[in-house]
């Protein structure tokens, strides 16, 4: 059983809580942790983490009792191994849009007999090989890792059902790239949106899997109403820009407060 089911089955009902870390931030993820959030998202598709600084970000989240997902540039061989060694509970792969690129993932990042991962005993994931066994630790690494690919395309969600009929991938619907392949760019909450995300939904549940996204504040209801497993409700860049523009909100509001009393004097 993955890390991540074995969180899911101790949570109260409803899905897990996950914010994003854009940026080499362990500040924002300690401060995540104890707000409550249940998981961090590692960037390394847009953003300019390193895999170095991907694995530090792992021991600090994990130290802190967060779930930690890499989400990785792509599903190359180098890229997927990288990731595995940083000792994550789950890798994420984007744009995928076939059942190979699954196939290939699960090829990458398990290990015989279940895949082809190459053989580094020394890895965080491995504890650096202070194991009893390397074999039983490989094993074991095999179930508690869990592999997500993101359906965000309409290529991806036409072949939704083959893409989840894939054994030992979950599913991570990405929702700002689907609208924009559905022709409704920067309308994730649109009918025909939310209707196409019903479908992969249901596809995933019939084989089995568990679903994570990631979505705004005004999305948050409808994704909560489809029993999402994961929801990233946040990243450290709005929450920075969210803080600075309430802060500066409220000062000028003091400020035309103060104005109007001077004014009536």
């Amino acid at each position: 059983m993955t890390r991540l089911n074995h969180r899911l089955h101790s949570n109260d009902g409803g899905p897990l809580l996950g914010a994003a870390v854009y940026f080499y931030d362990p500040i924002f993820i300690e401060i995540a942790a104890r707000l409550g959030y249940h998981a961090a998202w590692i960037e390394m598709e847009h953003a300019p983490i390193s895999f170095g600084e991907a694995a530090d970000l792992c021991r600090i989240a994990q130290g802190l009792g967060l779930l930690t997902m890499i989400r990785v540039p792509d599903c190359r061989r180098e890229s997927i191994l990288k990731a595995a060694e940083c000792g994550p509970d789950i890798i994420d792969v984007p744009m995928a849009n076939s059942p190979e690129v699954l196939e290939d993932l699960v090829r990458q990042a398990r290990f015989a007999p279940r895949g082809a991962r190459g053989f580094f005993s020394v890895s965080r994931a491995l504890h650096y090989g202070l194991v009893d066994s390397l074999a039983k630790a490989q094993q074991q690494i095999n179930d508690d890792l869990c592999l997500m690919v993101q359906i965000e395309t309409r290529e991806a969600a036409e072949r939704a059902e083959e893409l989840c009929a894939v054994d030992g991938v979950d599913i991570f619907i990405g929702p700002a790239d689907l609208s924009a392949s559905l022709g409704l760019p920067g309308e994730p909450g649109h009918p025909l949106v939310q209707q196409t995300v019903a479908r992969i939904i249901a596809a995933a549940r019939r084989h089995g899997k568990r679903v994570a996204t990631a979505a705004g504040p005004t999305d948050f209801g409808f994704w909560i109403e489809q029993g999402i497993d994961i929801l990233f409700c946040t990243n450290d860049i709005v929450a920075l820009r969210s803080g600075a523009a309430q802060a500066m909100e409220q000062a000028r509001a003091s400020i035309e407060r103060l104005r109007a009393v001077q004014v009536a004097e």
